[in-house]
């Protein structure tokens, strides 16, 4: 690891968090990912090889633990207290992206795969019906993809592939479109009356839907533009 060779505290903790990737990866820790393929979905982008060197170098600064857990022993990644503690630096970094550099969402920015990912994570577990419900969510315009989320009591998951069950509710989308909702610069709403999100199945599906999750836990935040 490279160091700036100075005594002062943001220096020490500018080696340890400021490398590439690794706000992202505590990022994911702190939403709750434990294993290496759970990283791997919310990262999609990181080389396999660069996820395992990154987790390495957290453990070895005392940020991360690695557990082998249940009959399996797969091993799981954990935040120790000193990495809990960053929580409140990674929400600060968030809302400062959020309020000064996400102005929009462009055509660099979507990733409709992480969106998903993020999306079951966001459930309003209590809002669910008891019956499972398979949604089907089909991409298009920026980026193009079909994704699946199962919607179920205690813990919904998120498909990169066909999970095999019927599909109870259809949704289209335009790429940006939907990411743009989900970070709260538009409503769902509004997507769905101009077109640019189409909602196919159940009556009582397709209206309960987007009640059914919380949004980015940054959609509060809203962009400011600069001036000049």
């Amino acid at each position: 690891m490279k160091t700036y060779g100075q005594f002062c505290p943001v220096a020490k903790a500018a080696e340890i968090f400021g490398q590439r990737w690794t706000p992202l990866i505590i990022r994911e820790l702190l939403m709750g990912s434990r294993r290496f393929s759970d990283l791997e979905y919310g990262l999609p982008r990181i080389p396999r090889s660069l996820l395992t060197l990154r987790l390495r170098t957290l453990e070895d600064a005392g940020v991360v633990t690695r557990k082998a857990e249940g009959s399996s022993k797969r091993a799981e990644y954990h935040l120790t207290e000193a990495g809990a503690d960053l929580i409140e630096v990674v929400m600060k970094l968030g809302e400062w992206g959020q309020k000064w550099a996400n102005h929009d969402i462009g055509l660099k920015d979507v990733d409709p795969a992480l969106l998903v990912w993020d999306m079951h994570r966001r459930v309003k577990i209590e809002l669910l019906p008891e019956e499972r419900v398979v949604v089907q969510l089909d991409f298009h315009g920026a980026a193009k993809g079909t994704y699946w989320l199962v919607l179920e009591r205690p813990e919904p998951s998120a498909c990169m592939w066909d999970p095999g069950f019927e599909v109870d509710l259809f949704v289209t989308a335009d790429t940006i479109a939907i990411h743009r909702a989900w970070m709260g610069m538009t409503s769902f709403a509004e997507c769905v009356d101009s077109g640019l999100i189409e909602l196919d199945g159940l009556a009582a599906y397709v209206k309960a839907f987007p009640g059914w999750f919380k949004l980015s836990v940054f959609s509060d935040v809203k962009p400011v533009v600069r001036s000049g």
